[in-house]
């Protein structure tokens, strides 16, 4: 069975685009995953599709209400899935976490807004808490589309190539290598000679040279 992944958001049209191009949208289109995008206003009760409201205690901003929350995923989950909120005080998103969500069989995301969401919805409906970094974001369906993608990755056939998996930055803890296409002479920058000669095993030691040189420039803490 494919994974199968739920999206709920107040603004479902963010992700029309991102779901149908490029390797994801061919994925998707492939039947290697599905995913729904679900409007969490529809859970609304009242006839102004009301999701947020002032937060007890004040302060600036809305908070997301319980009630279409709850209803939503009450609506949408299934024994055993996966349901996550997608928060910047959640815990960092890393290979490793978008490996283990690839071998889910249906995972629900909440899109947070506004200031947050009520903390009764954290403490009883969310299994786990993912942050794609230290900013804030306007909503969190951007955060979504971005474990998505990490996560569709590690799907198998999605990627095509699956050596792709094995060279690319973070997956080794190392940041990536230089890449170089044709022509090899272009404006008098020219690619370097190793990577012409056709002797894999010195290209393999000239990569893993500037992979090393580039994380200890750039990310020494992966070192260590």
């Amino acid at each position: 069975m494919p994974l199968t992944i739920d999206v709920l958001t107040l603004f479902p049209r963010m992700l029309d685009g991102f779901l149908s191009e490029s390797i994801l949208g061919k994925g998707i289109a492939a039947g290697l995953l599905n995913v729904n995008v679900r409007d969490l206003r529809a859970w609304s009760t009242d006839k102004h599709r009301t999701a947020d409201d002032r937060p007890f205690g004040g302060g600036a901003g809305m908070v997301l209400k319980p009630e279409p929350v709850f209803a939503a995923m009450e609506a949408v989950q299934t024994p055993g899935c996966r349901r996550i909120y997608l928060t910047p005080d959640g815990v960092p998103l890393s290979p490793t976490i978008a490996h283990r969500l690839s071998r889910e069989q249906h995972l629900v995301f909440l899109s947070g807004h506004y200031e947050g969401i009520d903390q009764r919805i954290r403490d009883h409906i969310i299994d786990e808490e993912i942050s794609i970094g230290d900013y804030v974001l306007t909503n969190g369906t951007l955060a979504a589309a971005v474990v998505i993608d990490a996560l569709a990755r590690f799907i198998p056939g999605v990627l095509g190539e699956e050596k792709s998996l094995t060279h690319e930055s973070f997956t080794s803890k190392l940041l990536d290598f230089p890449q170089y296409t044709r022509p090899a002479e272009f404006r008098g920058m020219s690619v370097p000679e190793v990577l012409l000669s056709g002797n894999h095993a010195e290209i393999e030691k000239w990569r893993q040279a500037r992979q090393e040189e580039k994380t200890r420039q750039v990310r020494p803490d992966l070192l260590n």
